[in-house]
């Protein structure tokens, strides 16, 4: 199969596919909100809601998608609220016409509160719990946060893909090379666990009894910090504050070291920087042109050019320090 190719994923195939791994449809299929992989709500005869996600051909190894299930397994039975994939005759990992897919629990919620304090040191208490149970054991398949992937790699995939301007490319790319340079240097890290990955509010859903995550799509080994900075806003005062609370919930389950908190601004870096090489990586993917109208302009990447010099400042400023006892 092609990458990229959701080509031949029509609603038949996908019906057709759950059928054969014994869920039966009941309903439409409605699309989620997922670039990366193809996500539907339905129900069956009883009204039970699931949700579906048919994962992208060729970004993951079947082994690293069955170890992303089997974390979700491991800290659903330590009842952390993981909205693990459902088991039919002991499997999760299922395959139709070359497609693979998991069906999931429906589970709804509000958007997390950044700015919300009490919320926060509910996360950190999620996280902290969470990261305890990671610890245990390391993955065996999934990848790491790395500099050679995450920078470099990346950094090639934006030149290779000749999207980036003519007239900006030198500015583009000296700005970029400075930015990887330092970040690159600055992300020295001792101790890795499992993580979730991506812990940013859009994937935090919030209920009367707290939050959870629905999947673990993005799961990574790298320093524990990477599952606490996505949660963090505003100025550098408010970032203090937030941080000391997300770090007052963790540290009732999990222990931090305060070493980490000059990772942030690389990790951030590797961020933006992945996310520019996957808008050129999926360029030909028929969603991403009609969902990132504003990416293939000049405008665009003279608006980045900005944003990595902002990040070099970030790069350059003291880290975050907690605040005293």
């Amino acid at each position: 199969m092609a990458q990229f190719d959701f080509k031949s994923l029509s609603p038949d195939t996908i019906i057709d596919g759950l059928e054969s791994a014994g869920f039966n449809v009941d309903s439409g299929l409605l699309a989620l909100n997922s670039y990366e992989n193809r996500v539907y709500q339905f129900h069956d005869e009883k009204l039970t809601k699931y949700v579906t996600k048919f994962y992208r051909p060729q970004r993951w190894q079947l082994a690293q998608i069955q170890e992303e299930h089997d974390f979700s397994f491991e800290l659903d039975e330590q009842e952390l609220p993981i909205v693990a994939p459902l088991k039919i005759n002991g499997t999760s990992l299922f395959e139709h016409q070359g497609y693979h897919f998991a069906v999931f629990p429906c589970r709804g919620g509000r958007i997390f509160e950044v700015d919300n304090l009490d919320q926060l040191e509910w996360m950190g208490r999620f996280v902290g719990r969470i990261h305890a149970v990671a610890a245990q054991k390391p993955f065996v398949h999934r990848p790491s946060f790395n500099i050679d992937e995450m920078l470099y790699q990346a950094s090639n995939t934006i030149e290779q893909s000749s999207f980036v301007p003519k007239i900006l490319h030198k500015p583009f790319f000296t700005i970029l090379e400075q930015v990887i340079d330092v970040a690159a240097k600055q992300y020295q890290v001792k101790e890795q666990i499992r993580l979730h990955g991506d812990c940013h509010a859009g994937n935090i859903l919030w209920r009367d009894e707290g939050p959870h995550f629905v999947d673990l799509d993005d799961c990574r080994t790298g320093p524990a910090i990477q599952d606490l900075w996505m949660m963090l806003s505003g100025d550098r005062q408010q970032q203090l504050l937030q941080i000391d609370t997300l770090l007052m919930g963790y540290e009732e389950f999990f222990s931090f070291e305060s070493s980490q908190l000059i990772l942030i601004e690389s990790l951030r870096t590797m961020r933006v920087v992945n996310y520019m090489a996957w808008l050129c990586k999926r360029w030909q993917d028929p969603a991403f042109p009609r969902n990132f109208p504003w990416f293939n302009t000049e405008k665009y990447w003279e608006q980045q050019i900005l944003m990595l010099k902002e990040q070099m400042s970030a790069l350059q400023q003291p880290p975050l320090s907690l605040l005293p006892a």
